[in-house]
């Protein structure tokens, strides 16, 4: 069965986020087919979206490698967040589904009971999901997709605090929900243009002041077992 070549690209993707490839490291097709195992076919396939998407990088007698983002350009995905988010909630607002509702509230009653409970452990991915969902609400896919994006390589960049106060920021969560459903486009922007502010103020960037290690060495961690992506079914 051929592997799509979005789903090594998704694999990919992740182990940048998650570290396994560190910053600078070369990305050779060849050792990429035989962790994901599949060919170099899609693997350069995948490469060449996610050099697009701002992952990697193609250097001169190196070949592909893992971006080395400055921290102007980690303060500038924050800052295209902050604009973004807003944006996606008023056309949501505009254009959600009955179904999308059902979805947002879902997550919020669950958000709002696991934080009342201290439970912080599901708080981060229903956030994500929340956010996710509400950008699908908007209509959009072209904004989808560059939100989706955003938040990748932010989680790529920055580590995230928890929350002072879990229980405030999901009734923001709440409140936009209201919002939306009302479709009340200007409320449901300003909600979360605010909330999008206040959840700036937690990440910290992973890679302060410039590149780490040297450039064009396969850095990969050995703790990571090979990935079968025979079982990808998308």
């Amino acid at each position: 069965m051929r592997i799509p070549a979005h789903s090594v690209c998704t694999a990919i993707r992740d182990d940048i986020v998650a570290g396994v490839y560190e910053r600078g490291s070369r990305l050779t097709e060849e050792l990429l087919a035989r962790r994901y195992g599949v060919s170099r076919v899609p693997v350069r396939e995948a490469l060449r979206t996610l050099e697009a998407e701002g992952f990697v990088v193609t250097r001169r007698h190196a070949g592909a490698c893992v971006a080395e983002p400055t921290e102007q350009e980690a303060a500038d995905l924050l800052e295209m967040r902050m604009l973004l988010e807003p944006l996606g909630a008023s056309r949501a607002a505009q254009r959600r589904t009955e179904a999308h509702l059902k979805v947002l509230r879902g997550l919020v009653r669950l958000g709002q009971e696991r934080a009342r409970r201290g439970n912080s452990e599901d708080l981060r991915s229903l956030g994500s999901w929340f956010h996710e969902t509400l950008s699908q609400a908007s209509g959009s896919p072209a904004l989808t997709s560059m939100l989706t994006q955003l938040r990748h390589k932010i989680a790529w960049m920055y580590a995230v605090d928890a929350p002072a106060n879990p229980v405030e920021s999901w009734a923001e969560h709440g409140a936009i929900v209201d919002a939306v459903a009302r479709g009340d486009s200007e409320r449901a922007r300003a909600i979360t243009a605010l909330h999008t502010e206040r959840a700036g103020t937690a990440h910290r960037l992973r890679f302060p002041g410039g590149a780490s290690g040297a450039n064009g060495t396969d850095r990969v961690r050995t703790s990571q077992p090979p990935v079968n992506m025979s079982g990808l079914r998308h």
